[in-house]
């Protein structure tokens, strides 16, 4: 006989594997992180500005998968320490432009082997397993994303 409850077992959920792993490789990062006086939220804010250069509050919670109310509070924290400046546009003032300040910039020398050092200590994949998988995870957020406009 079937059991009835079978989808409510903690081995039957994605959700669980995609959540544990998530936090592991997270927390990874702490070492690294902790010395430069960042978290990973800040880190990854950071990935997108090197990129980008500036970016609309907006853009940034887009690229991020984070609300604006999450980014308010640590965009105010980065520009404090002087990572990051913050300007309203003129033509829209309900926007907030986030720019690199030359601290923001110089930190990118300091983090450039972080990516290489978490690699090295978290992932047990070979490289076609990792692309398999960043390919699986994108289409999971590019899927939420398009469900969420």
């Amino acid at each position: 006989m079937a059991d009835t409850y079978e989808q409510l077992k903690l081995k039957v959920q994605l959700c669980f594997p995609l959540y544990a792993c998530s936090r592991k490789i997270v927390s990874s990062y702490t070492p690294f992180l902790k010395p430069l006086g960042l978290t990973y939220t800040q880190y990854i804010v950071f990935l997108v500005l090197w990129e980008e250069k500036t970016v609309t509050v907006g853009e940034l919670g887009r690229k991020l998968f984070l609300d604006e109310g999450t980014l308010t509070p640590l965009l105010k924290k980065m520009a404090d320490k002087g990572y990051v400046k913050r300007t309203r546009l003129k033509e829209d003032e309900r926007v907030t432009q986030i720019s690199l300040t030359a601290e923001g910039e110089a930190l990118k020398e300091k983090c450039k082997d972080i990516p290489y050092k978490v690699a090295e200590t978290v992932s047990p994949l070979n490289k076609e397993d990792a692309k398999d998988l960043y390919r699986i995870l994108y289409k999971i957020l590019e899927k939420q994303n398009g469900d969420n406009k």
